[in-house]
């Protein structure tokens, strides 16, 4: 399903952690937003990494799931797209 997950997360350290976590899952879109494409083992998979590189008591993240009826309304502004599975590149 398609999956937004932005953050805010103040430590550095903590913040880049969360980044390569998330650039394991999905394409950063923006500086603390990124857009993947998971099953639901992939989702849990991802809480379970993120839970071990955020602090729960002072950082933010937020995970939407959309469904493909939500995805096809999503609008962008400037050069950026929405992320395609033409994005995917398996090697």
């Amino acid at each position: 399903m398609f999956t937004v997950v932005a953050y805010d997360i103040s430590d550095d350290r903590r913040r880049l952690r969360t980044a390569n976590v998330l650039l394991d899952y999905g394409f950063r879109v923006q500086k603390s937003v990124f857009e993947a494409r998971l099953t639901d083992a992939q989702l849990e998979a991802l809480l379970s990494r993120l839970r071990g590189t955020v602090d729960l008591d002072e950082d933010a993240v937020r995970l939407y799931r959309l469904c493909a009826a939500c995805v096809a309304l999503i609008m962008t502004l400037g050069a950026a797209g929405v992320t395609t599975m033409d994005d995917v590149i398996i090697l």
